[in-house]
């Protein structure tokens, strides 16, 4: 299935490591995620009403630390 609708990006937070995901629009607006360092491996599919509610639950402080 391939529905990406825009290059996969990486947070700007992201350090040297390579321990990153990479997140990249769908074509039916939501997001797929994917490991940095294995960008032909799988990648999870995220509807838009999902990733909204986890970005609206991450800028609330859900998982600070």
């Amino acid at each position: 299935m391939d529905d990406i609708a825009g290059p996969y990006r990486k947070s700007s937070y992201s350090g040297p490591e390579s321990n990153c995901v990479e997140v990249a629009a769908t074509a039916g607006g939501g997001r797929a995620v994917r490991d940095s360092k294995d960008q032909a491996g799988p990648s999870l599919r995220f509807s838009a009403e999902a990733w909204g509610a986890f970005l609206a639950v991450a800028r609330d402080g859900e998982f600070d630390r």
